[in-house]
């Protein structure tokens, strides 16, 4: 495995492609997280404020998991550097099977706020999920892929977030269901598959979307939906773990001592002095 991005390294400016202003919305509301249509209000008054904290400053960890060849290395930039759909807005079919484990970095701007998505690109094959799963911890998005076009890739989900949830707290993560290849099922293949991936995702607290990574159908919504969902979860936590202190509030210490030292300084024993 290789490494593209280091995470000490200085990040890229937010491409004007990627910034977002609105809350994306979901491409199920039978199958969503929520089908609110805007951020929290809190969630705005924070950044028109600029008391977002580290959040503009931190990575979040999506994992792409799922069988072999269902289409995950056609959603992000794989190890070889070819030009697939999202990272490079573009498909190449000849695309490598991923060895191992590979990410990528895509950098947006919500809210005004740069927010960094880390895109972990784990292999489908039975001999490389010891090395992938190792790579599963610390996750705050979990995308499980599956095939449209064949029903076994979608029965095998459960178990791909069973091995996913291993490594994570279920309480932290945010998990979609996704059916690629979209552009190659017939209207009345697709309604089949997608009324049980549908329950599927029910099932799991997923949330569903079906997209296409050659035609560009609902790919570029989905990964916006991913970073703005991710990107307010990071706000809340920063909101809530600050308590009744707001972010960005300068915490002063004040004493009434001239000698904070001499004040805390426990009075030695005689045998000492």
């Amino acid at each position: 495995m290789s490494y593209r991005v280091s995470s000490m390294s200085v990040l890229p400016p937010v491409r004007k492609d990627r910034i977002i202003a609105e809350l994306p919305q979901c491409f199920s509301t039978d199958a969503a997280l929520h089908t609110k249509t805007d951020f929290a209000k809190k969630v705005r008054t924070a950044c028109q404020e600029q008391r977002t904290g580290t959040v503009g400053f931190k990575i979040s960890k999506v994992i792409v998991v799922g069988d072999l060849a269902v289409g995950k290395t056609c959603l992000i930039n794989s190890l070889t550097g070819l030009t697939l759909r999202f990272c490079k807005d573009a498909f190449d079919k000849n695309y490598k099977a991923t060895i191992g484990v590979d990410f990528e970095m895509e950098r947006f701007e919500v809210l005004g706020v740069p927010f960094s998505l880390q895109l972990w690109d784990t292999a489908g094959q039975e001999r490389f999920k010891c090395i992938a799963s190792t790579y599963y911890r610390g996750a705050q998005t979990v995308i499980i892929v599956f095939d449209v076009n064949d029903v076994a890739s979608l029965s095998h989900t459960k178990q791909w977030l069973e091995d996913a949830m291993k490594e994570n707290d279920p309480t932290n993560v945010q998990i979609f269901l996704v059916g690629t290849k979209k552009d190659i099922s017939s209207p009345a293949q697709y309604a089949l598959i997608e009324k049980d991936a549908i329950q599927i995702s029910q099932e799991i607290k997923a949330e569903y979307w079906a997209l296409s990574s050659l035609t560009g159908e609902n790919v570029k919504e989905f990964f916006f939906r991913v970073a703005s969902l991710a990107f307010e979860a990071n706000v809340l936590a920063e909101l809530e773990k600050s308590g009744t202190r707001q972010i960005g509030d300068v915490i002063r210490i004040n004493s009434n001592s001239n000698n904070l030292y001499a004040a805390s300084k426990k009075k030695q024993p005689n045998c000492c002095q």
